[in-house]
């Protein structure tokens, strides 16, 4: 780093030769040119740039955007309340309430099935851990919200996903 002071233990900084600018550094004028060369190097090369929303960005088929709850075949929710998805979710983000299934098929139901889509990290680890498939992340990720309240999605907003989705199929856990 620099020599030691006999007298104390502190190091002393190491004298530089201070830089003498001549008459064209002083102008900048190098800079200057150098800064241009770059703009006009970059200028001609092919652009990336979309005009969203009119264009959508294509996204990787392993993309894991907003979530969904499938239905069954009777249009009923897939989701049996086994918390797994809750208990899973390192983000603490799923917020559910299990009751008494009024169908003879299966023993509970969610009652409420809330996601805070801002507090997500979009792991995967829900759609992991669900027995029934019930929970699937979607290829969307445009979401948008004027408060935090908007960004949580309940059960409603969840098979609304499915029925704009279902068409499009989930993505398959083993590819």
């Amino acid at each position: 780093m620099g020599e030691r002071n006999e007298s104390s233990e502190k190091p002393v900084a190491a004298k530089r030769e201070a830089y003498e600018m001549n008459f064209l550094d002083r102008l900048y004028l190098p800079a200057l040119l150098k800064g241009l060369a770059t703009t006009f190097r970059h200028l001609f090369e092919k652009k990336f740039t979309i005009q969203y929303p009119e264009e959508k960005r294509e996204v990787a088929p392993r993309y894991r955007g907003l979530h969904r709850l499938n239905k069954d075949e009777l249009g009923r929710v897939k989701c049996v309340a086994c918390f797994l998805c809750s208990t899973l979710c390192p983000a603490r983000c799923i917020y559910i309430v299990g009751a008494e299934a009024p169908w003879p098929d299966r023993e509970k139901y969610p009652v409420r099935f809330d996601i805070d889509e801002l507090r997500c990290i979009y792991c995967g680890m829900c759609e992991e851990a669900c027995p029934e498939e019930a929970i699937e992340l979607t290829r969307i990720y445009n979401m948008v919200g004027n408060t935090r309240r908007e960004l949580i999605y309940n059960k409603e907003m969840l098979m609304e996903v499915y029925d704009r989705t279902k068409d499009e199929g989930g993505m398959k856990k083993w590819d």
